[in-house]
Formats: C-alpha cells, structure tokens, sequence
C-alpha cells in the first residue's frame, strides 16, 4: 500500500498513548521513517525501538531532528498543549501538524474500512471484529484504543485490504473518517468537557453517519434508544441499516433471543437471516455478547462468513485492561478493568458478580475527569453500589486541572448497598485492599487512571502475608 508523502517521516509526541503508538506501529511497517517523544517511558517503546522508531523521553524541540532532514509532518492528539515545545518548534520551521485521526484516515486510503463508534464498547467491539476476520484469514489492517490478548498489540498493516479501527468521539476526531461499514455501539452523553451539551454529543454522532460512504452501511444497536433514533433517521436519509440486540426485527437484523452466561464468557442467541444460532463469547456480560452480535454484522458487511466470524468470536481472547485476569493469590482472584463511566462500571459489576459465584465482589475505583466525576457522581455510586465493597480513591486528573470540592469522596459518601473505604492516598490502597479481602473474593480494580498498577501490588501483598 502506498505510503502518504506527508507521512514518510513522521515524528509522533505522545508516541507512547494507545491511539498514537498504533499510528506509530503502522507507519512502521508500511517502511515510513518514525521518531517521537513522550513525557515517560513505556512498554510500548520496546517494540517501536525494535522497529527502528526513534524514540526520546522528554520533549523538546531538538526531537524533530532525528531524521536528516527533519519531519515531513508531525503527529499529534487534541491532549498536546500548543505550548509544547515540539509542536511549537514544528509549527515555526513550518512543519505540517496533523491530528492522530489525520493521519490515521490518510492510513485507511485504498482500503475498505469499518469504524467502530459509541460511548462504550468501541475497543472490545474493534477487537472482536479484527479477531474474527484474521479467524477467516483476512488480515485486516487495525487500530485499537487497546492491546489485543491474542498478539499483544493494538495495531498492525495487513495485506487484507481491509482496515478495521475504533472510531474515537471524545473530541470529535471521528468526523475525519469515511467508513464503508459505521457501527454504533450506543449513544450516551460523555466527554462533555469537549462537547459541553448533551444535545452537542448526540448531534456529533448524527454527523460521524453522514460521513459513510456511498453504498456504505450502518450497525445499530437498537436496544439503545439513542442510537435507535440515530439509525431511523439514517435509513430516512438513504443510509442501509442493519440492527441488533432484543429490539431488532428486520429480516438483515440479529434479534437477541437470550444470553446464558458460562463460567468462563457465554452463549448468545440469535435470529440472523431466518435461522437461529448459538455464538458463543469468551468474555462475560451480556453488554461483550452485545458487542460480539455487532462485530458479526461489521464482519459479514465486509464479506466474511457467518461460520468463521462466529467461531473467531468464540476464540477472541479479550483486551488488556477489560476484566483483565492479573493474578491469584490463595483463593483470591484479581482484576483489572478500564470502566470509567457508570454505565460501564454497572454493566461490568453485573458480569464481575457472576463471575464471583459465591465469593464477595470488592471494587477499588478510581474516578477519572473532574468534570465526569462532578457530572455523574450519583450514577457512579449507583453502579458502584452492586458491589459488596468498594475501595474509594481519588481523581485522576488526566487533562484537567483541579475542581474545588471535587474528589472521590463526593461519589463514596453517595454510594448506598456497599461498604465504603474513602482512600486519598494512593500509597496505601494495595494494603487497605490487603486487609478486606477473603478467601473466595473477586477483586477487580476499576476506572482509566493508573489504579490499573495496583493489581500487581494487591498480589504482591497478598502473597507477602500469605494469603
């Protein structure tokens, strides 16, 4: 596949993020010349290196000059501050700047390509998809906001002629694409900090549909209201619709007839082209069986049959970082998830009780945005409240800057139906972990911070004691 001229040298800052270390790992391997930089080192350094990605920690404006003769552009994402040094250095030397989305649509030319868009689900719904069609040998080209636990890794160039990639709407970057295939998981307000309305979040998803090319197709899911109303009005406009979940009932629909979970993932039933059929999902919760139903529509659109797309789907091996198993220690089980608005911390809470049997359900969550936790701070102590006892941190800022009176607090003095520990000190959450658990628990620690590093901790700790 031809390689773009504005990206034969490409210097990517933040080059250790999920969105831009897959850019990174394409443009690789598509024979491109990459540099880039990054507040701290990462994991995913080790394999760019090994690429031939020059890599610093630190960012400052001599970075642009790994290459002899500078970068042909430099690669950002809407979290880098104009005040960066190298992005302000680029733009003196007159250096063309393109968002991650830029770079990745100028990516997805010549291919034929599937987003994958909504409030939750988008990166298990995109790993779906890809596992299913490299199950039936395509090959797809993908960009996950997640590693896949089958390769280890969230992007990669394939010979398919097929580009599969998780559609991002937290600052609209969405609306650079133009999918064959658009699917839309759900639609529920989020990201408000960038969007500041609701209206304003529903209405960039009505524009991410306009953009499907002609001919193209979008997959609903049409037991979400919201997005139901989005794929009505689409199909008035001229767009092919194909729904799923209980409410479809279209003929080219997947209509949920049941869910029964297993021990390890479940069975979802569906109506699809007037048979029934069992497709089987390694991953618990009826909310990843939703996800699967939608990733096998996306696969037949782009071709694939029925038969190899279920039985990659019942393959699929997860996503790091989604009810991600970290270890046991005694008869404790460890988790991690990266649910971060309440109704993924419910809907995963409700799988992760399953999954507990007879054993308690312990949360250590960690709020992430100022502007989330103030927004939705009774939603999240309803969710969290499925628990058996939760484990309060504070707010991982992220992009923001500090709210007055905004803490984790403010959702465990809500929370009702659970135990509540309040811990503002990071430090010592893996010990107060330590201290509540019992033999037979699940615990999973939850949200988009770094509470993901406390897992191994907890383990560590349980084992220290003997646990």
């Amino acid at each position: 596949m031809e390689l773009p001229d504005e990206l034969r040298r490409a210097h990517l800052i933040g080059i250790g993020g999920a969105g831009m270390s897959g850019i990174a790992r394409i443009l690789l391997a598509r024979g491109a010349e990459v540099s880039g930089s990054d507040a701290k080192d990462s994991r995913a350094f080790l394999t760019l290196r090994a690429q031939g990605a020059r890599i610093e920690v630190g960012q400052r404006a001599e970075n642009l000059d790994a290459f002899e003769g500078g970068p042909s552009a430099v690669i950002v994402s809407t979290a880098i501050k104009d005040t960066n040094p190298e992005l302000a250095a680029a733009r003196e030397r007159g250096v063309p700047v393109l968002h991650r989305a830029q770079a990745l649509a100028a990516l997805m030319a010549g291919h034929r390509t599937a987003c994958i868009a909504g409030t939750h689900g988008k990166t298990s719904t995109t790993s779906m998809l890809t596992v299913a069609l490299q199950h039936c040998r395509l090959d797809p080209s993908f960009a996950i906001g997640g590693d896949l636990n089958e390769s280890g890794a969230n992007a990669h160039h394939g010979e398919g002629g097929l580009f599969v990639a998780e559609a991002d709407e937290s600052d609209g970057s969405f609306l650079t694409y133009t999918p064959s295939v658009a699917v839309v998981t759900n639609v529920e307000p989020d990201h408000l900090d960038h969007h500041g309305t609701a209206e304003a979040y529903v209405a960039v998803f009505a524009q991410f549909v306009q953009r499907i090319e002609p001919g193209g197709v979008l997959v609903v899911c049409a037991d979400d209201a919201p997005a139901a109303e989005l794929a009505a009005r689409a199909e008035a406009g001229g767009v092919r619709v194909r729904r799923y979940g209980r409410a479809a009932t279209g003929e080219q629909d997947a209509r949920v007839l049941g869910y029964t979970p297993g021990e390890d993932g479940g069975t979802v039933r569906i109506a699809l082209a007037g048979e029934e059929r069992d497709v089987r999902v390694a991953v618990p919760g009826e909310h990843m069986a939703l996800n699967a139903v939608a990733a096998l529509l996306a696969g037949l659109e782009l071709g694939a049959p029925v038969d190899g797309l279920a039985e990659g789907l019942a393959a699929f091996g997860g996503v790091r970082r989604r009810f991600e198993f970290k270890g046991r220690a005694g008869d404790v089980r460890v988790y991690d998830d990266y649910a971060h608005h309440p109704t993924e911390v419910a809907a995963q809470l409700k799988a992760v009780r399953h999954a507990a049997g007879l054993g308690r359900v312990l949360v250590v969550f960690q709020p992430h945005l100022y502007s989330r936790t103030r927004t939705f701070a009774d939603e999240f102590a309803a969710a969290l409240g499925l628990a058996d006892e939760v484990i309060m941190l504070d707010v991982y800022g992220a992009r923001e800057e500090p709210q007055p009176g905004v803490t984790g607090e403010l959702i465990a003095e809500r929370i009702t139906g659970a135990t509540v520990h309040y811990e503002p000190a990071f430090d010592r959450a893996a010990a107060l972990a330590a201290d509540l658990v019992k033999p037979g628990d699940l615990l999973v620690t939850m949200g988009a911070g770094d509470v993901t590093q406390l897992g191994p901790e907890i383990l560590a700790e349980l084992d220290r004691r003997g646990a």
